[in-house]
């Protein structure tokens, strides 16, 4: 592939993704959303934060094998447990991050 073409895949790809994300907020007025799609995407960043981050927690080594002793695994946990009580997002990061520390510095 030349050169000419990637950068011509590279500009139509950026100005589809421009214009795929100034649709939603030129036409957010102007569209009716159900009510029912509405209370779904209040779920998206959540989700969308949790497909990021579980996999590199469950799977550090890029394999495909789950192991209790990885310390991430129990740090999590704590901080799920801590951002589902509190609903604070920098206390969760705080207690999830000191949890890790923690673990790993005991060895586990």
């Amino acid at each position: 592939m030349s050169p000419w073409v990637q950068w011509l895949v590279f500009v139509l790809a950026g100005l589809g993704t421009f214009a795929l994300r100034l649709s939603f907020i030129e036409f957010y007025g102007a569209l009716r959303i159900p009510p029912l799609l509405r209370r779904a995407l209040a779920y998206v960043p959540a989700s969308v934060l949790a497909a990021l981050v579980l996999p590199a927690v469950i799977f550090p080594e890029r394999h495909a094998a789950f192991d209790w002793s990885n310390p991430q695994i129990p740090a999590a946990i704590v901080a799920g447990l801590v951002a589902w009580k509190t609903r604070s997002t920098l206390l969760t990061l705080a207690v999830g991050m000191g949890v890790l520390l923690a673990l790993k510095h005991w060895g586990w």
